[in-house]
């Protein structure tokens, strides 16, 4: 319960910062001018310096993301980190000059309490701590042929599309980036620094969180933040999910028949509030 509790906490502290950082992006994304010569739209964005402390402030969030990974597992981590988007909506707000409306607080609020249903009722328990690179590769092999491909496909589509599909290959990464840093935070608790630089999980934890970037800045240049945030908001705790399960082994403690209806309730409920928040209220 007391890892619980810094886990939580943590994970708050993490939504928020993240959500800061993505708002600012996505601003100077959108004040980014096309069709100006050969510079790229990414290499216009990296030139002011504002975006770079919104990337700074994205990578604090990470941080304290990976704070939380050694509290607590990634069935209580992540669920929580979706509250980065109801966090988003009044800075968001902000930076526009306009109110929250009501559907935006009620929504808000079913967000809350579907990801408390997950935490506290779901109780999730621990995993293994190093999973064998056996266990890795299928999963890995499977992103590639469906991401990759789904990249490639974006940038043949119109703006809206492509910034949709580019979501959730950002999505895709960062939910392997999220299992990958829980492996990575137990590897360093019970080997230390010796262990973890050894380790492929590290390295490929570095590549996954540079491609996730570039791609996620690719999505915000695409199009409006309502286009591509939803898409990659719910991408990546459902391929979190799976992966926590299918990969690291952790499981929800509920065995009965009323419990997991409400836990499909409760993720369905989150699924549904972040893609009405996302596409009502960030333009």
């Amino acid at each position: 319960m007391h890892g619980n509790f810094f886990a939580v906490l943590f994970a708050l502290s993490s939504a928020l910062t993240i959500a800061w950082g993505t708002v600012v992006r996505h601003r100077i994304a959108e004040e980014t001018p096309t069709g100006a010569g050969e510079r790229s739209p990414i290499m216009f964005a990296m030139a002011r310096p504002l975006w770079w402390a919104g990337l700074f402030t994205a990578l604090m969030g990470y941080g304290l993301q990976i704070v939380a990974l050694g509290f607590g597992t990634l069935l209580v981590v992540q669920p929580i980190l979706v509250l980065s988007l109801m966090f988003s909506l009044p800075l968001s707000a902000r930076y526009t000059g306009r109110r929250l409306s009501h559907a935006e607080i009620i929504w808000g609020s079913i967000l809350t309490i579907a990801v408390a249903v997950l935490v506290v009722l779901g109780r999730p328990l621990p995993g293994d701590s190093h999973p064998p690179l056996e266990r890795w590769l299928p999963a890995l092999l499977i992103a590639a042929v469906i991401l990759i491909p789904v990249e490639r496909i974006a940038h043949r589509l119109f703006r809206s599309e492509r910034a949709l599909l580019l979501g959730m290959v950002t999505g895709g990464v960062f939910g392997f980036v999220s299992v990958l840093s829980k492996a990575v935070v137990d590897i360093f608790v019970a080997g230390g620094f010796g262990a973890l630089m050894q380790s492929w999980e590290l390295y490929t934890l570095l590549a996954g969180a540079a491609i996730g970037t570039a791609v996620q800045q690719q999505s915000f240049n695409a199009g409006a933040l309502k286009n591509s945030l939803p898409a990659m908001t719910i991408t990546e705790p459902i391929v979190a999910f799976a992966l926590g399960y299918a990969v690291l082994g952790e499981k929800f403690q509920v065995s009965s028949t009323a419990g997991w209806v409400a836990m499909g309730a409760a993720l369905v409920a989150m699924v549904v509030g972040t893609v009405v928040l996302s596409r009502h209220g960030v333009d």
